[in-house]
């Protein structure tokens, strides 16, 4: 701490000195112990607009995957196409649906049950009597005219608040105005029988013979039929059809053409979204890149030449394995079934074989180099074997509950085929379950440049999904597959999971924050209060300092008084 210098001048002179600016002085060296906590404050400030910006750019990357990986994202995204839009449209295809192709003959649309009355000649008639109105097989409810509703329109809204199920209307043309009813339910089902009982009182020339309004069916209700991939008959109640074929919603829009007597065949054809996967994974290579571009510049100085804010920290260093670790892993091509233990003894054999190579036979009551007869033994077996499958042991749960299972990967990007042969552990009975052919992300025509971030070739990635979509599907969202091992790394970095790497970075900045901003404040009290004590101090030392010529003018006044003689004056 640095001293402070008071110059008090003569000190007969009665100039005094100023206090306000020696106090101001001397607080300013107190206050110089907070330098080092506000310089610790503003790094921990920079460090976290950097982490929270990772923390968003991870979440991007977190939902992108989430998008492969949830079983109802984009791979599960269907589309189709009918090889003739002028009979059948096609409308969707959930992601419900069955990739492939289906035979359709449509031999008649459905129709919505309609009909009206007669017209009359002005809309404003007074008209009278009731009207029975039933829809399909259900009972028919009938509506009464009386003084309030005793015109068309009168009638029309009596039907439609009646809750009959059909919606009336009052249509009006050259020949004049007319009752039509609609019925709310297509097909069969909606059939409308009318029993109409309803006299024009005001022209009743209008009148049919037996004195009432004549009612006439416009439309009968009928349901659609279809042939359906060879089942003929099949018989639904709306143009709009979304039950027959699973996931699959169609709008019928006319009968099928009949060519030397036969019906045409319309091909509906429902295939899995590839452009929707290769928008959205060159979406995640966008968000990759993103992130690895931020956690490099972390690795830099800034433009002062200063390091930027996580330049050497563990987080950084975190982030970097963790990502790069899981973005180079692979996806097993299969799995045995889990046992307990990785050194449970186990009997029988195991034939691998890497695409249409020969297979190679692993007889667990005799590995090779004397390797012991359980999961380690068998790992690093077929790891020297060198028949390009790669072994590892996968790990589920902990503790007591905690399972192992050996997971085998092709280095080559073929098939692995296995063979299991009484393999068993103890009398449990171990089968091998595959996980598709694609293991990696070359496969799917990412690479990895020098500088970590992606490269997304279209085309590679394009024939990949044509030639094998479930292997491409498994890839993401089988049991210890690569998207579902990147998912679960990204929550663990991510700010979203409380326990996340990047969130516990904050909350430990956070409680270091706090601690310092504590300090602070106990010290910013603490200076408050020497200030206002030597405020007083120094200005009581000041008054005296200022009276000091006044008190001894006042001593040369009674030294006079008493001697007689004129003291010197003061200087």
């Amino acid at each position: 701490m640095g001293t402070v210098g008071i110059s008090f001048g003569s000190p007969i002179a009665g100039t005094g000195f100023n206090v306000s600016a020696t106090v101001s002085e001397i607080v300013a060296n107190l206050s110089a112990v907070e330098s080092p906590w506000q310089s610790q404050l503003n790094t921990l400030s920079t460090q976290d607009t950097v982490i929270s910006s990772l923390g968003s750019l991870l979440a991007n990357l977190s939902n992108d995957v989430s998008n492969f990986t949830n079983f109802e994202g984009v791979l599960s995204q269907k589309e189709g196409s009918s090889s003739d839009p002028n009979v059948l449209a096609l409308t969707s295809a959930s992601s419900s649906a069955i990739a492939g192709t289906h035979t359709i003959v449509v031999n008649s649309l459905a129709s919505t049950s309609s009909g009206f009355l007669a017209a009359i000649t002005n809309a404003s008639d007074t008209l009278s009597g009731s009207i029975s109105i039933a829809v399909g097989t259900g009972a028919g409810q009938t509506v009464t005219l009386n003084s309030n509703d005793n015109t068309l329109a009168g009638l029309a809204a009596a039907i439609n608040s009646a809750g009959i199920g059909v919606t009336a209307s009052v249509l009006t043309d050259a020949n004049g105005s007319r009752l039509s009813l609609v019925s709310g339910t297509s097909g069969a089902s909606g059939d409308l029988t009318v029993s109409a009982a309803i006299a024009d009182v005001t022209t009743p020339a209008a009148n049919g013979t037996d004195g009432f309004l004549d009612y006439n069916t416009a439309t009968p209700g009928a349901n659609a039929s279809l042939n359906v991939d060879g089942v003929t008959g099949i018989s639904v109640a709306s143009n709009t059809v979304s039950n027959v074929i699973p996931g699959v919603t169609f709008q019928l829009l006319a009968t099928s053409p009949l060519t030397n007597g036969t019906a045409e065949t319309v091909q509906v054809q429902v295939v899995n979204d590839t452009s929707s996967v290769t928008s959205s994974l060159g979406q995640f290579v966008s968000d990759y890149n993103a992130v690895v571009s931020a956690i490099n510049t972390q690795e830099s100085n800034t433009s002062a030449g200063a390091p930027e804010p996580l330049f050497g920290t563990p987080t950084l260093s975190l982030l970097q394995q963790q990502i790069l670790g899981s973005i180079n892993s692979t996806s097993p091509s299969g799995t045995l079934t889990p046992i307990a233990s990785a050194t449970d003894t186990l009997s029988g054999s195991l034939s691998i074989a890497s695409g249409s190579g020969t297979p190679t036979v692993f007889n667990l009551s005799s590995l090779p180099s004397g390797q012991p007869s359980n999961l380690n033994g068998l790992v690093s077996a077929i790891n020297a074997a060198n028949i390009g499958v790669s072994a590892g042991i996968v790990t589920a749960g902990s503790g007591s509950t905690a399972t192992f299972s050996l997971a085998l990967t092709s280095q080559t990007g073929s098939a692995v085929n296995v063979t299991t042969t009484n393999l068993a552990d103890g009398s449990t009975a171990l089968s091998y379950t595959a996980q598709g052919d694609v293991n990696n992300l070359t496969q799917l025509g990412i690479t990895v440049n020098d500088d970590g971030t992606l490269s997304l070739d279209s085309a590679t990635l394009s024939s990949e999904l044509n030639s094998d979509y479930s292997s491409v599907v498994g890839f993401f969202q089988d049991v210890n597959s690569w998207g579902v091992d990147l998912s679960n790394t990204l929550n663990n970095l991510g700010t979203s999971n409380v326990s996340g790497s990047l969130a516990l970075a904050l909350s430990a900045d956070s409680a270091t924050e706090s601690s310092l901003n504590a300090n602070i404040s106990s010290e910013n009290l603490l200076i408050s209060a020497q200030q206002s004590s030597l405020t007083l101090e120094l200005t009581s030392a000041n008054e005296i300092l200022t009276a000091i010529p006044q008190n001894l003018e006042n001593i040369n006044e009674l030294y006079s008084a008493i001697t007689g003689f004129q003291a010197p004056a003061v200087p």
